[in-house]
This record gives C-alpha cells, structure tokens and sequence, in this order.
C-alpha cells in the first residue's frame, strides 16, 4: 500500500487550468500527495496559443497528453473529439492508477473525465460544482458531474445548498470560496509599462478587456450577440481594445473570424490567442472594465475593484458583485453600459466592493480536506433526501 495518495487532475483549457494552477502547485509540494496530470482540449492546440506550455512554465509534470484533434466547433466536431478522450482517459487511468479523479468545471472535456473514472470506479472530487450558467450547454455537463462525483469543493454557500439539493451527502460537500481569488493574490502582477512592453501594446486613455464565449444553447444567437457588441466597439474613441480567443465551443470559429476583421479595421484593438495567467490577471488590474460573458468577469474581475459588462443569458444564475453589470445583447445598451464604467464618478463607487467567492485560501482548505478522506470509503454514494 502507497504512502501517499495518488490524485489524477485532468484539465482541457487555459480557463479551468488557470484556476487550478495554485492548488496544483500546492499538492505538488505536499509530500502526502503523488500529483497526477492528464492535458487534453485546446491545451495541445496551436490555434488556442499551445497553452500546455503555460503548464510547463509551472513546472507541474504532464503524466499524460490526450490529443483530441478538435475536427472543428460543429457538433459532429466536438462529438468526435469527446469519442477520443473517453478511450485515451480510460486506457490512462487504468495505468496511472490514482485514488481519486479531480476535477473543476463543466467543459465537455471534463464531462467525458467524469465519465471515465465512473467506468473505471474511481472516486471524483469536483470543484466548481452547483453553480448555474442557463445560457450554455455547459450547466447540464456540470450537473451530472456532480451526480457522478463524490467529494465536493463549492464556491459558496448557496451553491454548497444546491448540490445538497441534487442528492449529496452533506457531510462531502464543502464551501471552500473561488480558486480564482486564490491565483490573483499569489500572482505578482505586471505594472502597466510592463504589461505594455510584454504585450507589445500601449494602453491609452480608455481600455478594455473583451472575453466572448459562444452561447451554446441557441443556434447563431452567439454570432448576433457578438456582432452587436462588435458595433458598439467601432463608436469608441481613445481606447486599447484587447481580445482573448474565445473557447473551442460550438461557433467559436465565427467569432474569431469577426474579431480578426474588427481589429484589422480598428486601430489600438488585439487579439491575444493565450495572454497566460500572469498577463491575464495584470490586464484585468490596467483596464478599465471588462466586457463579454466569461465566468471570469465574475468570479475573478471584483477582486481587482474593477466593473464586468456581462452580457447576454451566458451567465445567468451565477452569483454576483454589484460591480458586474448585466447588459443586453443590444448596441445602444452596451454602449451606455461602457459610457458608465468610463464615467469617474462611478469609478470611484467600486471601492468597497466584495466578491461573494471569498478572500482567498479555498487551495488550502482543499488540500486539508483531501488529505482527511478515506477515498475508498466515499466511492458507494447513496441518494441523500432533503427530508433526511
């Protein structure tokens, strides 16, 4: 029998790698853990920015990489993709043998991880779980893999009572806060000359921090969405636009096609396949506000005292700071929404703004979880009744 416990994490994209980075590097140093890594999705993809460098940088060892190919963001696409990794992760954690399956989010990458390790009859903790996102395809992955995980890592309160609610044992769910919060106050940030000379970019008197994902549950509601925030991009004046790449979802090709036609028309607008987390969190600190309808801008932006234009149904039932300001997918009302974020006086109300995921120490409290549970012991779940 081990000394330690061998935990597998699996991770598909530079978003959920992000958050996971600080508690990955935590378990890596803790001799009661053996860290297991499994790289899969956009991170061996050269149209996403290669991003498993960024893994590399960190030093965490890469046990195992699951190229899924990424055919293209069709259905049939994605569905071909999902057929790959379900074979590459089964066949991987049957050689890796680990005690537990980690894993954060609701991408279908992780969704076909949950899977795997429920084939293989391996313990899942889940991070991120009991959360709402109505306007994705993305909330029904991140259900049913809190139905088939066994230990649980909530963001907050209410989310901890959600899972409770689906039929999980309260004693294995636990509010931990946001990873997000941990990675920005362990992260030194670049001061805006830095950032500048990093990004090969001069901010000027306005900027902004655009991340647009498609909306996956309405057919061409994504593209026309974008389009009207495309719109509205084109009457600003004076301002930094940078783009992030958006996932590799059902429409994304559409949207990075439009975003290149943008900002090969617009002057002071870019587009950055994988600003890493260092860049990106320094960027979300220099600009003005964030617009789109990333997690990010509310899990993450209200810990930098800084406005969210959220925009569209992408988001909607998530919790959040009264910074995040819900706009409609319409030109005329996104661009009142940016003229009051620009407006000083609003500014100056972000202040005493608090982000409902925390203060930070959720990596923490995550480890001395994992090292208490029996993993064996937690693998036969049984239907917990709110009347219990």
């Amino acid at each position: 029998m081990s000394k330690f416990k061998k935990i597998c994490t699996v991770t598909g994209s530079r978003a959920e790698y992000g958050l996971l980075s600080r508690l990955l590097l935590k378990l890596k140093k803790d001799k009661f853990f053996h860290l297991q890594l499994i790289v899969t999705g956009s991170h061996l993809s050269s149209k996403y920015g290669s991003t498993v460098n960024e893994i590399s940088k960190d030093l965490i060892k890469i046990d195992r990489k699951i190229d899924l190919k990424l055919f293209n963001d069709t259905s049939q696409g994605i569905g071909k993709s999902m057929s790959i990794a379900l074979t590459g992760l089964v066949k991987n954690y049957e050689q890796l043998k680990p005690d537990i399956i980690l894993l954060l989010g609701d991408r279908y990458e992780i969704l076909i991880a949950a899977i795997a390790a429920t084939l293989c009859r391996i313990p899942i903790g889940h991070i991120h779980g009991g959360e709402l996102t109505e306007g994705v395809i993305d909330d029904v992955f991140r259900h049913s893999i809190t139905k088939m995980s066994h230990i649980h890592f909530a963001a907050t309160e209410k989310y901890k009572k959600r899972i409770i609610q689906m039929g999980e044992s309260p004693k294995n769910v636990h509010c931990v806060g946001g990873l997000g919060v941990d990675s920005i106050q362990n992260k030194k940030l670049l001061n805006k000359k830095k950032l500048e000379e990093e990004l090969k970019l001069k901010f000027l008197k306005k900027s902004i921090l655009v991340t647009y994902h498609p909306e996956t549950l309405s057919k061409k509601s994504s593209q026309n969405n974008f389009k009207h925030l495309i719109n509205a991009l084109k009457k600003l004046k004076d301002t930094t636009i940078i783009f992030t790449m958006p996932n590799s979802d059902m429409e994304s090709s559409t949207i990075t096609k439009l975003i290149k036609n943008f900002i090969s028309l617009k002057k002071n607008s870019f587009l950055i396949k994988s600003l890493g987390q260092k860049n990106y969190y320094s960027c979300c600190k220099q600009v003005n506000c964030m617009i789109g309808n990333s997690s990010s801008g509310l899990l993450e932006m209200p810990s930098f005292k800084k406005f969210s234009i959220n925009i569209g149904s992408r988001q909607k039932g998530r919790i959040k700071a009264t910074s995040v300001i819900d706009c409609k997918p319409n030109s005329n009302d996104i661009l009142k929404c940016l003229n009051f974020v620009f407006n000083e006086n609003n500014q100056k109300k972000l202040k005493n703004i608090i982000n409902p995921y925390g203060n930070g120490g959720a990596a923490k409290k995550i480890t001395l979880i994992l090292k208490k549970i029996k993993f064996m012991k937690i693998i036969h779940k049984k239907f917990f009744d709110l009347n219990q």
